[in-house]
């Protein structure tokens, strides 16, 4: 087993956005009206598993459409909260090309939940096996603000069940493979159906935690995402998080966005 931690580009958002805190501003997570003082760069992280069943790509990161037209690809709304750059070389296209790769070649696409900066390059690999989220992500991505539908417009997804599973906050999700090697597990609270990814390697877990947190700070110090759909499963999601990474048998934990996390492989 082997996990590769790829930047597939990077995101200038309010502080707020990452961090929860007190502020006059009623919405400061959006960036408006905010100087550079209250912005941060953060990555925009995707994982490739190499798996003995098979390729799997976890998120998408930036479509290369970011370099040209970001207010288009993203929309007026979405450019008027965040801007985001893709370097050269770090789309999921290049990087899956420097790896030999094709996206026929993935057996699995996750998409931990549908927000824009996991699925804007979902055109990219649009030809994997097998794309899925989970079926409650994708019922409240149509009924609820915040997405941008035209990133997986025409594109076939399919979506899974919660299930009870050993883990998580309300121990709901999938088992993958049916194995106990990799777990979708059911973390909602940022999105309503957004799932983290617990990964059993051989002297323990790594847990791909999506957007419970902004960064390991997050679950130590019990900061909230300043975007959150349901508080009180933020709350609980983010302290199972914190939980799971006191365990000895957990190797590490890893947020979507943790600016202190640099690309690598696990092994």
């Amino acid at each position: 087993m082997k996990i590769n931690v790829w930047h597939a580009g990077n995101v200038y958002i309010d502080r707020s956005l990452a961090f929860r805190g007190k502020s006059l501003h009623p919405m400061s997570y959006t960036g408006w009206f905010r100087g550079a003082d209250k912005k941060m760069w953060v990555p925009v992280s995707s994982y490739l598993i190499e798996h003995p069943k098979g390729l799997i790509l976890v998120d998408t990161g930036w479509h290369e459409d970011m370099r040209k037209n970001q207010k288009n690809h993203l929309g007026r709304l979405a450019y008027s909260m965040f801007k985001g750059e893709l370097p050269a070389g770090s789309s999921v296209r290049e990087k899956l090309m420097e790896y030999g790769i094709s996206s026929k070649d993935l057996d699995f696409v996750l998409l931990t939940h549908l927000h824009s900066d996991h699925v804007s390059g979902l055109e990219q690999v649009k030809d994997a096996k097998k794309i899925l989220t989970s079926e409650l992500e994708w019922e409240y991505a149509h009924k609820r603000a915040g997405y941008i539908k035209s990133m997986w417009k025409g594109i076939d997804i399919h979506t899974f069940p919660l299930k009870e599973i050993p883990f998580g906050p309300f121990n709901l999700g999938l088992d993958l493979f049916d194995d106990g090697s990799i777990y979708l597990v059911h973390t909602p609270g940022h999105s309503d159906g957004m799932f983290s990814i617990l990964i059993k390697m051989q002297n323990g877990w790594v847990l791909l935690a999506s957007d419970v947190g902004y960064s390991e700070k997050s679950w130590n110090d019990m900061i909230l995402p300043g975007v959150t759909t349901n508080r009180k499963d933020a709350k609980k999601s983010l302290n199972w998080v914190k939980e799971f990474s006191e365990r000895e048998d957990c190797l590490r934990v890893m947020a979507n966005h943790d600016p202190n996390i640099q690309p690598m492989v696990i092994k």
